[in-house]
């Protein structure tokens, strides 16, 4: 490895124009992927399915969305961010017009298959425009940036679409939110560029050596794992208590009133978005010890559940209020993992390391919604959803499973990532320890 050269940096108005475009797609994905939450209720009488099939709307569309960031990264890497993202904007907006009409449960199902396939592959294009478009130094706030202003798309897929889906209905409310992609696919075409110097940029074509030897040459760097195991290990609390487990958890689990829960899950998203800015300024001025932190946050996560989980009787609001704040924390301390990425890579193969890097945290959330719920229906067999308070701490203990091999992997790489490139560039390895140089890069 060497020292980073850092290259001029584009002029700052057309770079932020660039990624305001890229971040407003990445807005209108997590709003489409968020945009059934409110709609539960409604989607049950329209198709006349159970909850089970419900919650399938979801769970298929991130499992969906997860099993596309390698492939999704590979064609990055071959067609560049810009026809990348563009192609996602389209099939996400043809999915939600699609949603809009479907009337069987089936064609919903599928329509939300083509918005999970769309929303993979919006994220790691705009981290690949911040890449290209923004000074190295920048880069880690921009990261940061770009995942809490993506949970906006959250929010408004709360007040907004409760309010067209009872003012609108069904079809014209999911109609209008698929004509925001129209006129946001109008601006991408005319202001976003791959590069400062060229619009479009095409890699090597792609083959089945080539597709190979890239997964394989981002895979057997020390450093893509470090990031894959700190999204997958920082990432899932918070997703897992916002997605699905954490509504039932303080209601059934510690008794609060509808109201509280929801309160609590609100501070989850508030906590999720103010954290970034520090981290941020943290990875930009110690990125020595970026992995320190990330042990250090997912610890207090561990702590704070623990807590919660060995309370006798219900757990006081402020532990809760505790829990919310450090699994809130864990989203933005996930995006570092995008940083060891970005370090560890060279550009060619950027989009097939993020990719990979990107499933980790997904995968978590997966076996960790997946897992709770099986406990939960293996402690309290026929009871629907009237779960007791005791199979409720049974059940969110699976976590620590995935705490334990996810923490074991983040210290074994992020000692392997250190040896390597004391052993390639000891000057760049001693200079970036003492912060007396730049974040060394790739070799």
């Amino acid at each position: 490895m060497s020292a980073a050269v850092e290259l001029p940096p584009a002029p700052a108005r057309r770079a932020i124009a660039v990624w305001g475009v890229a971040l407003g797609v990445y807005v209108l994905a997590v709003f489409h992927r968020s945009s059934l939450a409110v709609a539960g209720l409604a989607a049950a009488d329209r198709f006349g399915i159970s909850a089970a099939q419900l919650a399938t709307f979801t769970m298929v569309q991130l499992l969906v969305y997860a099993s596309l960031q390698v492939p999704v990264g590979l064609v990055l890497d071959r067609f560049g961010p810009r026809r990348v993202l563009g192609t996602g904007l389209v099939v996400m907006t043809l999915a939600q017009i699609g949603f809009a009409f479907a009337d069987t449960y089936l064609l919903g199902l599928l329509a939300r298959v083509f918005v999970g396939a769309g929303d993979a592959m919006v994220f790691i294009c705009v981290l690949r425009l911040a890449t290209t478009w923004f000074a190295p130094r920048r880069i880690p706030l921009v990261t940061q940036i770009t995942g809490f202003t993506g949970q906006l798309g959250a929010v408004a897929a709360a007040l907004p679409m409760t309010w067209a889906l009872s003012t609108l209905g069904w079809t014209r409310a999911y109609l209008a939110a698929a004509v925001i992609g129209i006129v946001l696919a109008l601006l991408l075409y005319v202001v976003v560029a791959d590069t400062p110097e060229r619009r479009v940029v095409t890699g090597p074509a792609l083959s089945v050596a080539t597709v190979t030897a890239s997964l394989r040459a981002a895979w057997s760097e020390p450093g893509t794992r470090l990031g894959f195991w700190t999204h997958f290990t920082a990432q899932f609390p918070g997703t897992v208590l916002g997605l699905l487990w954490g509504y039932p958890f303080f209601v059934r689990g510690e008794g609060l009133s509808p109201t509280q829960a929801g309160l609590l899950l609100t501070l989850l998203t508030v906590f999720t978005m103010s954290a970034g800015p520090g981290i941020a300024w943290f990875v930009a001025n110690r990125p020595f010890h970026r992995s320190t932190l990330v042990l250090g946050i997912v610890g207090a996560i561990v702590a704070t559940w623990t807590a919660v989980l060995v309370w006798p009787g219900e757990a006081p609001v402020w532990l809760l209020v505790l829990l919310v704040m450090a699994a809130g924390i864990g989203g933005p301390a996930s995006m570092i993992a995008f940083d060891f990425v970005r370090t560890f890579n060279p550009p060619d193969r950027l989009g097939s390391a993020t990719g990979i890097v990107n499933q980790g945290g997904f995968i978590a959330s997966l076996l960790t919604v997946i897992a709770i719920g099986v406990v939960l229906d293996v402690l309290t067999p026929g009871a629907g959803s009237n779960y007791s308070a005791e199979s409720f701490r049974w059940a969110m203990c699976v976590q620590y499973v995935l705490w334990t091999v996810g923490l074991v992997q983040v210290w074994r790489f992020r000692r392997r990532t250190r040896a390597r490139l004391a052993a390639d560039d000891p000057e760049a390895y001693e200079a970036f320890r003492r912060r007396s140089g730049p974040v060394p890069t790739h070799r």
